[in-house]
């Protein structure tokens, strides 16, 4: 197994030197435009939390859960209706519901959703321990840098794990931790004891459309606050079982260098990106082809297109269902996600609930896309492309090509845009978030002063 090579010593150098620095980067402050990104990504997720919890499945997995919370009102679930209670159960709660639409944020660099790992449990945690906003806002961008670092130093060659199985437990056990305020070597015992009791849940889990999928992130929240709990009484991992898990167990690669490179100087949450389309990021460049497409329509209908071809990436190439039987299965999936958005012309929520599966035009157009490699693949950020062909049924061709989505760093969506999905997310359950939470987002002196756990309970509030 290798268990004395230079690969392996060297990782747990840098697992101990990455804990180091998240340590010593809690007593420093945040450049503005990181604790910016750090806002956006609370506003982002918490509201995707919102969304989530309105789904069927969501409200009664929550009630679930929340009939055996511990009788202690230390954190709040963002769900209507829903009082506060132990941060356990708010962390699995929230867990439950941050990727439920496919709305939450995520890190362009890897494949990974660290603000949905870490903030279910880091919330919690904050609420009862009681920072400003502005030391929440720090917090979160150290655990999100945590989390992405082992992203990248461990990636997958292909599509087995699906990285809410792979990371949750460790971007957890990073909030919970650096909430905590646990030294370098007791983090470290956090963090990589949150390693082994990674899982190996499969990528194809979300392509077949098993709801487990959503859960993934749930009970990582659960374990990363446990493996604090845990390192506090001196159990946990070596600086080494992260290699081990992953490289051996998973069978990952192993990038040295990774972990460390640039520490706090280039920060993650600035390579982060955001979704307005509630579909898997690789379709989403198809998306805004079709989208490009309907807008040339006139008098001309959807119901002309006799056959719609997709050159897309290797990863669009593994979005194949065409009969998807949950609404998974239908976000991870290039032939509905194209055809719901014909139908409906928008690729958000409502692209995605159950009526969608049954749709007969939007089934018949599921049935007549192909889906080709695309010819072009190009470096980050030009590697998702997607050129989308329709073929009319007079024999006319439209062709309409993205070469690269927009959300991420190169390309972000404006103000505008941002506050509004948040509105249209959170507004309807909690009428005080998004304004709220955009003045996080705006560096508002007085919002980022007050304690944490007072604007969680303002942000579940009537509207002022």
């Amino acid at each position: 197994m290798g268990k004395q090579s230079p690969e392996r010593s060297r990782s747990g150098e840098e697992v101990r030197e990455l804990m180091e620095w998240a340590v010593a980067a809690r007593r420093r402050p945040l450049r503005e435009d990181v604790r910016r990104r750090a806002a956006l990504i609370l506003a982002d997720d918490i509201g995707a939390m919102v969304a989530g919890s309105q789904e069927n499945q969501v409200v009664a997995a929550q009630a679930k859960v929340l009939a055996d919370a511990a009788p202690r009102a230390e954190a709040h679930v963002f769900a209507a209706g829903v009082a506060r209670c132990d941060r356990y159960t708010a962390a699995v709660a929230n867990g439950l519901a941050v990727t439920w639409c496919e709305l939450d944020e995520g890190f362009r660099n890897a494949s990974c959703h660290a603000g949905a790992y870490t903030l279910p449990a880091l919330l919690a945690e904050a609420e009862v321990r009681g920072p400003t906003v502005e030391a929440l806002l720090r917090d979160i961008a150290i655990a999100y840098e945590v989390t992405t670092r082992f992203a990248l130093a461990f990636p997958f060659p292909r599509f087995t794990v699906h990285p809410h199985a792979a990371f949750p437990t460790i971007g957890a056990a990073a909030g919970s931790a650096v909430a905590r305020r646990l030294d370098a070597q007791a983090m470290l015992r956090a963090v990589c004891g949150a390693a082994s009791m990674t899982y190996a849940g499969h990528f194809d889990t979300a392509v077949e459309g098993a709801l487990v999928r959503n859960a993934w992130t749930g009970v990582g929240a659960w374990i990363g606050l446990r493996a604090a709990d845990w390192a506090d009484c001196g159990i946990g991992g070596l600086a080494t079982s992260p290699y081990d898990t992953f490289t051996d167990c998973l069978s990952t690669e192993y990038r040295p260098g990774a972990m460390v490179e640039a520490l706090g100087e280039r920060w993650s949450v600035s390579n982060g990106y955001h979704k307005v389309f509630a579909c898997c990021g690789y379709a989403h460049a198809a998306v805004e082809a079709t989208l490009e497409l309907l807008g040339r329509l006139g008098e001309r209908t959807i119901d002309d297109v006799a056959e719609v071809e997709i050159a897309t990436s290797p990863g669009g190439m593994a979005l194949t269902t065409v009969k998807p039987e949950t609404v998974l299965a239908a976000k991870f999936s290039i032939p509905h996600s194209v055809a719901a958005t014909m139908v409906i012309r928008d690729a958000g929520r409502r692209a995605f609930v159950e009526d969608t599966l049954t749709d007969p035009r939007i089934a018949r157009l599921r049935e007549a896309i192909r889906l080709v490699l695309h010819p072009d693949i190009r470096p980050w950020p030009n590697d998702r492309p997607a050129k989308v062909t329709w073929r009319f049924r007079d024999g006319t061709v439209w062709t309409a090509a993205c070469d690269n989505a927009r959300g991420g760093a190169d390309q972000p969506f404006d103000d505008e845009a941002l506050f509004g999905k948040l509105r249209d997310n959170a507004e309807a359950v909690f009428p005080a978030m998004p304004r709220l939470l955009w003045s996080v987002v705006e560096g508002d002196p007085a919002t980022l002063a007050r304690p944490w756990p007072a604007l969680a309970a303002a942000l579940t509030g009537p509207a002022r």
